[in-house]
C-alpha cells in the first residue's frame, strides 16, 4: 500500500510540473499520458544531439525515464551529462525511486505495475 501511494504521489507531482519527462518509445510515452503526464519527449531512435537540441531549445527541466536496464542507464548517464552540459538541469528523484523502491525496469509498464500494487 505503501509503495503505491508513494508512486502516486511522485506521479501526481510530475504532472503538476512544468517539467519535460524524457522516454526511449511511443509505449513509454502512451504509459505515461495513461497516468496523465503529457510534457513528454521521446527518443525514438532519433540521434542524441538532436534531442538534447531540442531540449536546449525549450530551456526547461528535464526528468529522465529512461528505462532501468542496461541500454537505459546508458542512455540516461549520455543525455545527462550532454543536457548538464547545457546547462539544462536534470531531476533524477523519480528515476531514483524507481530504482530503489520498486521492481520496475521497463517504463512502458509503469501503470500496470500500479495497477497491479495492493490497495
Amino acid at each position: 500500500m505503501e509503495e503505491k501511494v508513494n508512486l502516486l504521489e511522485w506521479i501526481e507531482r510530475i504532472r503538476d510540473s512544468d517539467k519535460i519527462v524524457v522516454v526511449e518509445g511511443k509505449e513509454d510515452r502512451a504509459a505515461l499520458r495513461r497516468l496523465g503526464i503529457v510534457k513528454v519527449v521521446q527518443l525514438n531512435k532519433r540521434p542524441l544531439y538532436k534531442v538534447v537540441e531540442s531540449l536546449i531549445e525549450k530551456g526547461k527541466e528535464v526528468i529522465i525515464l529512461t528505462d532501468l536496464d542496461k541500454k537505459g542507464k546508458q542512455l540516461y548517464g549520455k543525455l545527462n551529462h550532454d543536457l548538464c552540459r547545457f546547462g539544462i538541469k536534470v531531476d533524477n528523484r523519480f528515476r531514483n525511486f524507481l530504482f530503489r523502491y520498486t521492481n520496475l525496469r521497463q517504463i512502458e509498464g509503469l501503470d500496470s505495475y500500479i495497477g497491479r500494487l495492493k490497495d
